[in-house]
């Protein structure tokens, strides 16, 4: 049991890593932490002094003042030194730098230098450290005009804004699992190798152009027409996850089926893809609920046929219940976005017809489905 505190973790990366690290409670510990306690010494030396690992997250990414940013963020790291060193801690330390340390500009200046503190308070402790310099991170929840052009680019497409290229260059980008993987390594590895700074290769690569033709295709498919889009390769998928988490779920769902009925009965089509997967089917009997689990990437539609059903859906860190109601009787459909847990009960006195799309086979060694209650 490896005991994890995480400065900034009601941020974008510190939130998917909380999530992440909270589904192997055999194997992590988080420690609580507020941000207050910065201002705070004792509260933050005591902080310090549970954890095996400490990450750094904690930062200013951007204001309208440069010397803030920098001031900000070094005033953090050294406050995070002192609690350290006051507590006597022995604490793996990983800071989240970034790319942006090759640039003259505040927060990059910040980045280094903060990573050389915390490299200098390692070498003179018991402590280890890694320095991650990371590429520009996306992923669902980022907030808009901050955490990324991504963000950004979605956030607009989906709330009827028009998105502007400023600069049309080429990002290094790493999908926000990807970088709460590479982080756990780091936490898990409490050997006594001490690392001062550790590059974070960027596995894709994208023009803003380029990302906002993909955001474009997507939201002119899958909010306009119902489609769900191609998606070539993971890279893809990643950005059609991050989409459609800024989808106003409670005004987009559900979704009614155009439905054609004659003398041989009544006929709807439930899902229109470019892409592959698995459809499957059920029946569930009166006053019976199926699912509460979540999905970390995998995409999702149910379609009820028949019957009268309520579908649920909770953003794992929140509690706030979203609820749609369907009838067979005007066949309709609701997407599962990641990482809200769902289900669906048969809320009629007649057994309940559902067809189910998710766009991977099952494979029970890989079946990123966890169960929690909604």
């Amino acid at each position: 049991m490896i005991k994890v505190g995480i400065t900034g973790g009601n941020g974008f990366i510190g939130t998917h890593l909380s999530n992440w690290l909270r589904l192997w409670p055999d194997r992590f510990e988080l420690v609580p932490f507020e941000r207050a306690w910065f201002d705070q010494p004792q509260k933050l030396a005591a902080f310090t002094a549970q954890c095996d690992c400490v990450v750094h997250l904690a930062a200013l990414n951007r204001h309208n003042d440069a010397d803030t940013i920098y001031e900000t963020n070094i005033r953090l790291v050294k406050q995070l030194v002192e609690a350290l060193e006051s507590s006597g801690s022995e604490a793996k330390v990983i800071f989240s730098s970034s790319t942006q340390e090759e640039r003259e500009n505040a927060y990059g200046r910040s980045k280094q230098e903060g990573r050389r503190y915390l490299s200098e308070w390692a070498e003179g402790s018991e402590g280890s450290f890694s320095g991650l310099v990371i590429p520009n991170v996306f992923g669902p929840f980022g907030d808009p005009y901050y955490n990324s052009v991504v963000a950004t680019f979605s956030h607009q497409l989906t709330h009827n804004e028009t998105p502007e290229i400023i600069t049309d260059a080429t990002l290094e980008l790493i999908y926000i699992d990807e970088l709460v993987q590479q982080m756990i390594h780091h936490i898990e590895d409490q050997s006594d190798n001490s690392y001062n700074r550790v590059q974070i290769d960027p596995p894709s690569k994208s023009t803003v152009s380029e990302l906002l033709k993909t955001l474009q295709r997507f939201c002119e498919d899958y909010v306009d027409r119902g489609i769900f889009p191609a998606m070539r390769n993971s890279f893809d998928i990643q950005l059609f996850n991050t989409f459609r988490s800024y989808i106003n779920h409670e005004e987009h769902f559900p979704v009614n089926l155009e439905l054609h009925e004659d003398e041989r009965g009544r006929f709807a089509e439930t899902v229109h893809l470019k892409t592959g997967g698995q459809v499957s089917f059920s029946t569930t009997a009166p006053g019976v609920t199926r699912g509460n689990h979540f999905h970390t990437r995998k995409i999702e539609r149910f379609a009820v046929i028949r019957g009268q059903a309520r579908i649920e859906m909770r953003r794992v860190d929140s509690n706030e219940v979203l609820s749609f109601e369907l009838s067979g009787e005007s066949p309709g459909y609701v997407d599962m976005p990641v990482w809200y847990t769902h289900n669906i009960t048969n809320s009629g006195d007649d057994d309940l017809y559902t067809l189910f799309w998710i766009n991977e086979i099952y494979d029970p060694e890989d079946a990123d489905t966890y169960y929690m209650d909604v």
